[in-house]
């Protein structure tokens, strides 16, 4: 049998859950993490330019809340290779009729899940054990003039984080809260 891809979608427009049908037999699995012909469509024609890892030593720590402002707008396609984490993304798109709200899901080395993040939404994880990898696939390369981020803890967003935060970096502590003039991210 070939690894297969499953797409769902979630409540917030464009953001999907892929789930991995990995292939097994007493050697272990074979999954397949990326297909761009499977992917096509979520990707909008774009192509992954970039691939990010990331690895967290201590459960309950906190990584984002990122995004990238245009013209360096991105797609995220992320994975937990490691660990568990609960990953989650936020729409910041300006006139979305889900402005402002966020949607988690748990992405394990075991439930082969991953998350797929559309353009103008921002994106975090909380790490559930210790010892976690996370693999990102990007549409569009980091562009440290047109990184943006929201705090994780913004009560704007009232994020429903599953643990005490144990680490923040001083980047991600150091994001202002929304304001209540922010109106979106423009694509």
């Amino acid at each position: 049998m070939m690894p297969a891809l499953h797409i769902m979608p979630t409540p917030i427009a464009g953001l999907h859950l892929i789930r991995r049908e990995p292939a097994e037999d007493s050697r272990g699995y074979f999954e397949r993490i990326f297909c761009e012909e499977t992917l096509r469509e979520l990707l909008s024609g774009k192509r992954i330019v970039q691939i990010n890892h990331s690895f967290t030593h201590t459960k309950g720590a906190m990584r984002g809340m990122h995004f990238q402002y245009p013209p360096y707008t991105e797609i995220k396609i992320v994975s937990c290779l490691r660990g568990k984490v609960f990953d989650v993304a936020v729409d910041l798109r300006r006139g979305s009729s889900t402005f402002l709200h966020w949607h988690g899901e748990v992405l394990s080395q075991d439930n082969h899940n991953a998350f797929v993040i559309p353009e103008g939404c921002a994106h975090g994880f909380q790490t559930l054990t210790e010892d976690c990898a996370m693999l990102y696939l990007h549409t569009a390369a980091y562009h440290p003039d047109a990184e943006g981020g929201i705090h994780p803890l913004d009560t704007r967003v009232g994020i429903d984080w599953p643990l005490p935060v144990t680490e923040l970096s001083r980047h991600d502590a150091a994001q202002t809260l929304l304001k209540k003039t922010f109106t979106g991210v423009r694509l």
